[in-house]
């Protein structure tokens, strides 16, 4: 479509990054890192440092450096995190059984919510998963249940969703077991249904 329409695509790969392509990215794992105009990757996910980078071409740059006001009054960042981000990379890179640790845990998590006949759930195969619980009383009550049950699962509120698509985040990480991932679940249908 951006071929036939002369259009610009933007992916943001913040969810993607330490999960996808060795690490990389769905972008690169698919290929098409020369065929997107710019990619947002962020390094407080997955890489667990802080900070973002958009890359892109080098016209691009210019433009953002010349141009974009976050950048222009913002820091660079410090060397332990360039370090610390150079370091989450080089291990994605030399050892995916993190990343297929994950994506098992990703397909295991998506099929126990179905078994479980937890529909309320947005589509995903990333490691962030959001159940849609309208109201603000509701999804604060589960949430602070599970917390309290050793599930560190946040509410997401409006004004962040729009009024009525309040939800609750679930990320889930490499280490996760199946264990924890029934459990939690059983007890979001439990609380859900209460």
């Amino acid at each position: 479509m951006c071929s036939r329409y002369n259009a610009y695509l933007v992916v943001d790969e913040a969810h993607a990054v330490g999960v996808s392509g060795r690490g990389r990215g769905m972008v690169q794992e698919l290929g098409l890192q020369d065929e997107v105009f710019a990619r947002v990757v962020t390094f407080g996910k997955a890489l667990g440092c802080h900070g973002a980078a958009v890359l892109g071409h080098i016209k691009l740059r210019d433009y953002l450096v010349n141009f974009a006001r976050s950048f222009i009054f913002t820091t660079g960042l410090p060397p332990h995190a360039l370090a610390t981000v150079l370091a989450a990379y080089n291990q994605l890179a030399g050892d995916v059984s993190a990343q297929n640790g994950l994506r098992e845990i990703i397909g295991f998590f998506s099929s126990e919510a179905e078994r479980l006949g937890l529909g309320c759930f947005i589509n995903s195969t990333s490691a962030i998963h959001c159940a849609v619980v309208p109201g603000t009383i509701k999804v604060k009550a589960i949430s602070t249940a599970l917390q309290e049950r050793g599930f560190d699962v946040r509410a997401i509120l409006s004004p962040t969703v729009p009024a009525g698509q309040e939800r609750l985040r679930f990320c889930l990480h490499s280490y996760n077991t199946k264990q924890q991932v029934t459990t939690v679940l059983t007890h979001f249908r439990e609380l859900l249904h209460q």
